[in-house]
């Protein structure tokens, strides 16, 4: 069993919830990067899905299970990464109408 006194003072380096660094922690990516890792990843899986798609319109390949994996996977991708901007564009929002 952990010790809660030691815990809340002696763990500089210690993620919390789901990874997330504390405010403590030396180490770990900021916003910025992670936002641009995400976004070409996406890039990355439309590109893929589009050479799918190519490979088997040319009739390179017949694997349709594949293609169609790839294509979906580039979809969730994407509503994911427009979910996340919508909820960035409703906070900035939010921020602007703050009365200071």
């Amino acid at each position: 069993m952990i010790d809660p006194i030691q815990f809340a003072g002696g763990a500089a380096n210690v993620a919390g919830p789901a990874g997330i660094a504390q405010p403590g922690a030396a180490a770990g990516k900021d916003f910025k990067s992670i936002l641009l890792d995400s976004l070409n990843e996406v890039n990355r899986l439309q590109t893929e899905a589009d050479h799918g798609v190519q490979r088997l319109v040319t009739g390179e390949t017949n694997n349709v299970a594949e293609v169609l994996t790839a294509v979906n996977k580039a979809g969730i991708a994407f509503d994911l990464l427009m979910e996340v901007r919508n909820k960035l564009l409703e906070a900035y929002q939010e921020i602007q109408q703050m009365r200071v």
